[in-house]
This record gives structure tokens, C-alpha cells and sequence, in this order.
């Protein structure tokens, strides 16, 4: 078998690669952030299609001040991810 069809072989198990999966890191924590505490953290902001690591900040900042622990945990990783993404 040829090496370049090789690359297009899956193996049971395997998912081809979704379009978050090719987005930065922060976004799809930005989508989560939105999707758990939409209504109870986030309910003053809006939810951009394609944000960018400063919209990513805010949405930390906000989970930070009107979340909960576990909100916080997750603000954390928003502004890693954002960090890594500069």
C-alpha cells in the first residue's frame, strides 16, 4: 500500500478531525464556559461566533467573579489556553 493512502486509513475507534478539533484550545473552552454557565455567570455577556483570546479573557474574568468553584477551575483554563495561544 502506498504511503500516502496509509495516512488515510483510520482504525476503529478514530473520528476524522471536527472543526473544533482544528480551532485554538480557548474557543472550545469559551463554547463550554457558555454552554455550563450561560445562564448563571455569563447572562450579561454574548456569545461570539469566533472569539478572540481577549473575548476568551472576559469570559474568564466573569466566571472568576460570578461562578462557583468549578467555574473558577474553568477560568483558569480559558486564560492557560489564551496564554499559549499568544
Amino acid at each position: 500500500m502506498p504511503v500516502v493512502a496509509a495516512a488515510f486509513i483510520m482504525t476503529k475507534g478514530q473520528h476524522p478531525m471536527s472543526a473544533e478539533a482544528i480551532q485554538p484550545d480557548y474557543v472550545t473552552l469559551y463554547r463550554r464556559a457558555f454552554a455550563e454557565y450561560g445562564t448563571h455567570a455569563l447572562w450579561n455577556l454574548r456569545a461570539f461566533e469566533t472569539p478572540s483570546y481577549d473575548d476568551a479573557l472576559v469570559v474568564a474574568r466573569a466566571l472568576r467573579i460570578e461562578g462557583d468553584l468549578v467555574a473558577r477551575r474553568l477560568a483558569e483554563e480559558i486564560e492557560q489556553a489564551c496564554h499559549a495561544a499568544v
